[in-house]
């Protein structure tokens, strides 16, 4: 009985002390909850300087988008004569070298006409020669022509003086005189002709002709030919767009593939015009791929701004004064040099999309 009640005393005063501990360790977590707001709160105020901080003078320097991609000046390859194709060396994707054979035409048209031309060129020279050869006999012909008229106007002298002594008939004056004026009439057929010779040669040598020249032209053309049934690559670069068998009639300007320079590819970034205030031509730009991850950093260079919008250029450009407008912030393509040893390292493709980044600090 004794031990009942002295629990009960004692469970009487922890009831009674119960209350008051609760009461306490309730302020006790109010008051911790409290620091932990306060200490979260300034942690927060610290970031938002630091960020704030960081941005007024480092992140306002930077513009991004990732409304960019790889572009190249590509070489559409085309014939410049017509033609049946006859070999094929190449396919798509495949890399090829500055100057190797791509595509082979049939020659035999072209060598027929290269064979002809060298003939025609070399009749030509011959008929010049001759022109040459033709002028210096008129030459002589007027110079015997020019004897003639001297030899018959001194008979014809020395008759008239005898018919005025009577040593002779008036008879014999007579077919003297026309001897000579026949010898006149004679020098001046040779001096004509010899002026339509030197006509076809005057000012030139038989080298410089216009015959000469013009045949000369017409197998330089033939020759020029035959070598077009060579195609060759303009530059390094990757085949693509491939539209070409064997056996294939191809007329000039024809597309048979493309080759692009995957060693100086450059990239258009599509910036909001209100980005744009503080873009310049050299600035560094830091680009990343997606082809590669951000794990790959490619650096390159501003080379210009566009001369207009895309919508500009667009094949059916906006028609803005119209009742019924909004207002939609344009983008402007800026020009984007890469290096040229990263490229070597990492290649990209025409077409792949790009994140990137101007740093405007510099001017």
């Amino acid at each position: 009985m004794a031990d009942a009640a002295v629990a009960d005393i004692r469970s009487t005063a922890f009831l009674r002390e119960k209350p008051e501990k609760q009461v306490d360790n309730a302020a006790r977590r109010k008051a911790l909850r409290k620091r932990l707001f306060i200490m979260f709160g300034a942690l927060l105020a610290v970031l938002g300087l630091a960020y704030g901080g960081w941005w007024y003078w480092t992140g306002l320097r930077y513009i991004s988008t990732d409304d960019a991609y790889v572009g190249a000046d590509s070489a559409q390859i085309t014939p410049q004569i017509n033609g049946t194709i006859a070999n094929v060396t190449v396919s798509n994707t495949a890399h090829v070298k500055r100057g190797q054979v791509l595509v082979t035409i049939d020659p035999a048209d072209t060598q027929l006409a290269y064979a002809q031309a060298e003939a025609t060129y070399a009749q030509t020279v011959r008929r010049v020669e001759q022109y040459f050869a033709n002028a210096a006999e008129a030459a002589a012909q007027v110079t015997a022509r020019n004897s003639d008229v001297t030899r018959a106007n001194q008979d014809y002298n020395r008759r008239v003086a005898l018919s005025r002594a009577g040593a002779i008939a008036d008879e014999q004056v007579t077919d003297y005189r026309n001897t000579y004026e026949t010898a006149q009439a004679s020098l001046v057929a040779a001096k004509q002709t010899l002026a339509s010779q030197q006509a076809l040669i005057r000012g030139t040598d038989i080298a410089h002709n216009p015959e000469v020249l013009a045949a000369k032209a017409a197998r330089d053309t033939a020759k020029l030919n035959l070598s077009r049934t060579v195609i060759r690559a303009p530059f390094d670069g990757v085949v693509a767009q491939k539209n070409v068998q064997i056996g294939q009639r191809v007329q000039v300007g024809q597309a048979l593939m493309s080759i692009v320079p995957v060693g100086s590819v450059y990239v258009d970034a599509n910036f909001k015009e209100g980005q744009l205030d503080k873009v310049h031509t050299g600035q560094p730009v830091t680009l990343v791929s997606d082809l590669y991850g951000s794990g790959v950093k490619f650096h390159g260079r501003v080379q210009g701004l566009s001369g207009g919008t895309g919508s500009a250029f667009a094949v059916i450009p906006a028609q803005n004064a119209t009742g019924n407008w909004i207002k939609v912030v344009q983008r402007l393509p800026v020009r984007v040099t890469l290096d040229s040893r990263e490229l070597e390292q990492h290649p990209l493709r025409v077409g792949l999309s790009m994140t990137t980044t101007i740093d405007t600090a510099q001017r």
